[in-house]
């Protein structure tokens, strides 16, 4: 007889198992419920909860005169959910996208293929009014997120000073970079919390922390003065064949500089396009040996040193040894009376050697060193270079001759314009400056300090070169093609052998004119340089013309009269 199991046993034993289950379940709910609420909470918090970063608004670069030369608009940027986009759909969509874009369509195309990814950046810094119209075109998953775009109303206006923004919104260059944490200001967030959608639930809360906007800079720079410089420099780079050129203006009174200009200069609204040398403000970066109008500075020295006056006669052969080395006039001569005065005028180099060998090489080289040589300029210039002034300690035999008219040591543009800007201080140098101000976080303008003062050498010693650099521009001098009717003009012309860097020998020339005007009452500095011209190398033909537009055009500009008065005569040849 077949006997069948108890089934209260079978009965029990499910319930135990149940029983077992289930207090595994309850276990975990206390557990998840009770003890972890809070973990668990704080984690789905997280997962809904996002942070959107809120753009600060970039401060304005302008000119003296408030003009604009670097600005920033509203903008969006545009991007797409590809997951969202069906398959059937994507070329008419990518069709859309690259017309109102001004993209390549396939490029477009490229990036709706990507149905795994729920984010595709299409472009950045998009019109408002274009970005508003692809919205109205119901496009399948399009957001527009809002952003400014950095413009330059001016182009290539003092464009490698100014500087450009990179897509990420931070400063690569000039002004933009050596600014920027004062330019950019602080972005702001928002804490929000979306659904997997990734939009925003309605009716849950939401923190926000507010962007400070980023602060304007006020340039010294003068913006018709400026084009005025660029437009000079770049005209004779083209007619002399230059690989490059300088023009800087200062004013004398403060040293502020109105006008840094580069041929060729950066177009800042193509600047992707544009070589890496470009990007450089040569004006205060390229180092060169400025040839004859270090000459000043050899002057400077010997007239304080009291070894020499304007009017000590000199047995001027057109050559002379300088140990192993013949150095020569640039021009062939017999040997003749000169005074010193005249010896500038005429820009000797024998003379100005034979004044040197008096003060030797010590005392010239603490010249150099007061005049801001081997010094790197202060007054937020941007990518400012000290040049180059070896000890004189470390001086070849030739070297300790040759420094006396400029070839040896290497300065910038900007430091032989502070040079000038120095004598025609009388003897004072101020810092350059390039910053007028900023404004403070109202929006307040807040001018910024002046720059530091420091005498270089005496009243007396100034005039008596500014006396010097007036015959350099009078009929018996070198830089007569620097001449302004109805003006004293004072400054001297500089022909210079060049150092190629990449060839690691001297080739080319450097041709330069720096001067000042009305040289009885100084107002303004103008250096003008360039580099390696291959129609003609000659300061006094090439860079003196450039000189004399720039000056002509700033000082109409700036209103600054003649100063009615005539240059007194002045002994220029012995025996007079």
């Amino acid at each position: 007889m077949l006997r069948l199991g108890s089934p209260r046993r079978r009965i029990n034993i499910g319930l135990i198992g149940m029983t077992f289950v289930l207090s595994i379940f309850a276990g975990r709910l206390i557990q998840m419920q009770g003890l972890d609420s809070k973990v668990y909470a704080a984690a789905a918090a997280d997962q809904r909860q996002h942070t959107e970063n809120i753009p600060a608004k970039r401060g304005s670069i302008t000119d003296v005169n408030g003009h604009e030369l670097a600005v920033t608009v509203e903008a969006r940027d545009v991007s797409i959910d590809p997951s969202k986009v069906p398959e059937a759909g994507r070329a008419n969509v990518a069709a859309v996208l690259a017309k109102h874009l001004g993209k390549d369509q396939q490029e477009i195309a490229a990036k709706l293929a990507t149905p795994n990814t729920r984010y595709q950046l299409l472009a950045r810094g998009v019109d408002p009014v274009v970005a508003s119209r692809l919205l109205q075109a119901r496009v399948p998953a399009l957001s527009a997120k809002k952003t400014y775009r950095r413009l330059y109303p001016a182009g290539d206006l003092a464009g490698s000073l100014v500087g450009f923004v990179g897509d990420e919104g931070d400063g690569l260059g000039g002004m933009e970079q050596a600014r920027n944490s004062l330019l950019a200001g602080r972005d702001g967030e928002m804490r929000v919390e979306t659904g997997r959608d990734g939009l925003r639930i309605p009716m849950t809360s939401s923190q926000r922390t507010a962007p400070v906007n980023g602060r304007d800079v006020r340039l010294t720079i003068d913006r018709d003065i400026q084009w005025a410089a660029q437009k000079s420099i770049g005209e004779q780079v083209r007619e002399s064949g230059a690989e490059s050129g300088t023009v800087i203006v200062m004013d004398v009174r403060n040293a502020q500089i109105i006008a840094m200009a580069n041929s060729p200069e950066l177009d800042l609204n193509d600047w992707r396009e544009a070589p890496a040398s470009s990007y450089v403000n040569k004006a205060a970066a390229d180092v060169f040996e400025p040839g004859s109008t270090n000459k000043v500075i050899t002057a400077a020295a010997a007239l304080e040193a009291g070894v020499v006056e304007p009017h000590t006669v000199f047995e001027v052969p057109d050559r002379i040894r300088c140990a192993d080395q013949v150095l020569r006039d640039a021009h062939t001569h017999k040997t003749e009376s000169m005074t010193f005065l005249q010896a500038m005028a005429q820009s000797s180099n024998v003379a100005t050697i034979m004044a040197a060998r008096e003060v030797g090489s010590e005392g010239l080289h603490k010249m150099l060193k007061k005049f801001g040589f081997g010094t790197r300029p202060g007054g937020g210039v941007p990518s400012a270079e000290a040049g180059l002034l070896p000890d004189y300690r470390e001086w070849s035999g030739s070297q300790s001759c040759t420094v006396a008219y400029g070839q040896g040591v290497s300065v910038t543009a900007l430091q032989m314009a502070s040079v000038y800007q120095t004598i025609a201080n009388g003897g004072v140098k101020i810092e350059p400056q390039i910053v007028a101000g900023t404004t403070d976080p109202s929006g307040r303008f807040v001018p910024a300090p002046p720059g530091k003062q420091t005498r270089v050498v005496s009243q007396t010693t100034a005039k008596e070169i500014t006396a010097m650099l007036e015959s350099a521009v009078g009929e018996e001098g070198t830089g007569q093609l620097a001449a302004i009717p109805g003006y004293r003009v004072a400054g001297k012309t500089g022909t210079a052998n060049r150092y190629d860097a990449e060839l690691g020998r001297y080739d080319g020339y450097t041709a330069s004119f720096v001067g000042f005007s009305p040289a009885d009452n100084p107002r303004l500095v103008v250096l003008s340089v360039l580099q390696n011209p291959k129609n003609g190398h000659f300061g006094g033909q090439l860079a003196a013309p450039v000189f004399k537009d720039v000056m002509t055009f700033a000082i109409k500009s700036k209103k600054i009269p003649p100063t009615g008065s005539a240059a007194p005569p002045v002994r220029t040849r012995a025996g007079q």
